[in-house]
């Protein structure tokens, strides 16, 4: 009997050393997955909650409260113009809607310059500055850079026409620098996968532009240059004209030499001897 108590004594004493191990095996490992977790924590980038599309929204269509939703978005990366509340993306209620000026993708961050003003058609007006007009301009296959042109490009514009005078030439000259395109035809949709041959080009320049480019428009030809994407180069003037194209040398002006007056000689005529001769004297005024 005693032997067998002694045998369970043991086992039971075995057992708990067992369980003791296991435990301490169990809180260490508790230990080590908390440091891991708390690593990957203060790994994890803070983001902040924005409004975006819950599907593809085109140009033109309205946004309504049932196609946005709330996405996560890193606090040092979020975009200018991101809406963070539901007031901010419709101040005036959510039964006013905005329009999409650009298309944007589901889970797109919508911002303000992709949107119109609540209520506010997407139409030419909403994409003018404050303090600019509109002013468009007639081109064909040639002048409208043969169809490549699209809203929010920017052109370069050049006048081609003489001016009247004695001595008229034909000339061209850049008027206007980096001018913003926000109309092809009667469309204000950039979003155009196709080139079409363009009628008109409507421009956003400031009132004396337009002043400038009517004249220009009414007295001569005008003619678009596509400027780069991000190219943000000043142009200074050009000016081009028929000697300057054909490489002619401007003609030397020849001075004219002023003839020294002649000396006026005077006579007197006198008989001698029956002849009649002619003598030299002083001229006197």
């Amino acid at each position: 009997m005693r032997a067998l108590f002694g045998l369970v004594l043991v086992v039971s004493m075995g057992l708990a050393g067992f369980a003791v191990y296991m435990v301490q095996g169990f809180l260490s490992e508790q230990e080590t997955a908390l440091a891991q977790e708390r690593a990957k924590a203060a790994d994890v980038v803070p983001t902040v909650k924005i409004y975006a599309p819950t599907r593809t929204i085109a140009y033109g269509e309205s946004i309504k409260e049932e196609d946005v939703a709330l996405i996560d978005y890193a606090v040092n990366y979020v975009p200018e113009g991101a809406f963070s509340t539901i007031e901010e993306l419709f101040p005036k209620g959510v039964e006013t809607p905005r329009f999409v000026l650009r298309q944007m993708e589901k889970n797109e961050p919508i911002l303000m310059a992709k949107v119109t003003e609540p209520g506010q058609n997407a139409s030419i007006t909403s994409r003018l500055t404050r303090g600019m007009r509109a002013f468009t301009i007639k081109v064909d296959v040639a002048s409208g850079v043969s169809g490549f042109l699209r809203p929010q490009d920017r052109v370069d514009v050049y006048w081609s026409g003489s001016v009247r005078g004695e001595n008229s030439q034909t000339f061209t000259q850049l008027i206007k620098s980096g001018v913003e395109i926000i109309a092809i035809d009667q469309s204000a949709n950039g979003e155009v996968d196709n080139a079409s041959i363009a009628r008109t080009v409507t421009v956003q320049v400031s009132p004396q532009d337009v002043a400038i480019l009517a004249q220009a428009q009414s007295t001569g030809a005008l003619s678009l240059s596509l400027v780069g994407s991000g190219d943000e180069t000043v142009n200074s003037e050009i000016l081009v004209d028929q000697r300057a194209l054909l490489g002619i040398a401007e003609a030397p002006v020849l001075a004219q030499i002023e003839e020294a007056p002649q000396q006026q000689a005077c006579f007197i005529t006198t008989n001698k001897g029956g002849e009649r001769l002619q003598v030299q004297i002083p001229c006197t005024n």
